[in-house]
């Protein structure tokens, strides 16, 4: 097979950066994780108009995190030989097509399909991400384009279901919908008219996929990985019930500090563009240090002052991790970054699966204030893992 990799055009372009393709690629992000997140706070009244149970409705949220899962392990190997900008284009389609059959599903069956799909654009745009925008970018600004395309996480973090809880009041929850998929022309259109012909790399098979997880260092980097996502979903999980039954805060208390989380999660992701072009071990390192300390404080210090600010700089820390452990992907397996990036969103989406599990274990049997203790202990056990054993240089 002839090696694409020393005269791929989307390799020469890297001189001069293609900030409108970032964008682009941030839009998806926004698109997609609005998409994710709506039926959070939209969920009584589907389950009312559909004739189904909350639990029912809230199945369709479980499938589209399986499919995502799925889709970030077979991305690279289905697509090994089509131009990554087509590939892009087509999980924005599916964007489209996915909201707007939520918005007119007549029953669980099609909104179970439109999630389906949203799944499956949710897990393949999430493996190709990180290894797309070290190919738009020099080198030394690949730090800067991860942090401006993962503030499209906390951009949909602030907005997406707020927004839409206030929206589906006034128009409805299936216009709420289709409004989602305007936004996903909008993407689609940006996408379009700034991505650059991407040629694929590597050799994207699944026996590639097991090589690269194989890899010494990447091993220990997804355990890492999973301790910290676990740590951070069972917190963020139980967060609410904390804020309620620990720190009395009240409903409109809880909406403020949780819109407090979401924009520091924004300013924390571009503070972490800047301290990764430092020191990548630092930050990756400094991230669950801090998220740690926070739930610790939260736990020993139950004021709401103490605790909205506590919040917030959780959150902030929160707001790095994407973008260094992206970062640490494609500096640890260049040659595979897609598949990499696919381990890393299968390693994401189990971690989130087993936080919010084991926190409603240790939250049946010693409240928030167990899971708040034990999540905070998982976080710092993380931080001294990476700040001893964790490599920042290819895993050979």
């Amino acid at each position: 097979m002839t090696n694409t990799v020393n005269v791929s055009p989307a390799q020469a372009q890297q001189d001069v950066p293609a900030w409108g393709a970032v964008i682009a690629m941030t839009l998806g992000v926004f698109g997609l994780v609005s998409a994710e997140f709506l039926p959070a706070s939209l969920l009584t009244p589907m389950a009312s108009d559909l004739s189904i149970t909350e639990g029912m409705a809230g199945q369709a949220v479980s499938a589209t995190a399986l499919l995502a899962v799925v889709a970030s392990l077979l991305t690279a190997t289905v697509t090994r030989g089509i131009d990554r900008r087509h590939v892009l284009l087509g999980f924005s389609v599916l964007l489209i097509v996915s909201n707007i059959l939520v918005a007119f599903a007549p029953n669980f069956v099609l909104l179970l399909a439109g999630r389906v799909l949203l799944g499956i654009a949710l897990g393949g745009f999430w493996t190709m991400a990180a290894a797309t925008v070290i190919r738009l970018v020099p080198e030394s600004s690949v730090p800067r384009a991860l942090a401006i395309m993962f503030s499209g996480v906390s951009a949909a973090a602030i907005f997406a279901a707020p927004l839409g809880s206030y929206l589906g009041g006034i128009i409805g929850w299936r216009h709420v919908f289709l409004v989602a998929s305007l936004l996903g022309v909008l993407t689609l259109v940006v996408q379009f008219f700034t991505l650059p012909s991407i040629p694929p790399r590597g050799r994207a098979t699944l026996g590639t996929l097991i090589a690269v997880m194989n890899r010494p260092r990447m091993k220990f980097g997804l355990f890492v990985l999973v301790l910290i996502f676990t740590g951070h979903f069972a917190l963020f999980t139980y967060i609410r019930p904390f804020l309620e039954n620990v720190t009395g805060v009240a409903t409109a208390g809880i909406s403020g500090i949780l819109l407090g989380f979401g924009v520091a999660n924004f300013i924390g992701t571009h503070i972490a563009g800047t301290l990764i072009g430092r020191s990548l071990r630092l930050t990756l390192a400094l991230m669950p240090l801090i998220m740690g300390l926070a739930g610790l404080g939260m736990v020993s210090f139950q004021g709401i002052a103490p605790t909205a600010i506590l919040v917030a700089i959780w959150g902030m820390a929160f707001g790095g991790v994407p973008v260094a452990w992206s970062t640490w992907i494609t500096r640890s397996v260049p040659d595979e970054a897609e598949s990499g990036g696919g381990l890393m969103v299968a390693t994401i989406q189990v971690a989130i699966a087993l936080g919010a599990a084991a926190g409603g274990l240790v939250f049946d049997i010693s409240g928030a204030l167990g899971v708040f203790s034990i999540a905070a202990m998982i976080l710092l056990a993380a931080a001294i893992a990476v700040a001893i054993g964790l490599r920042t240089g290819p895993a050979k």
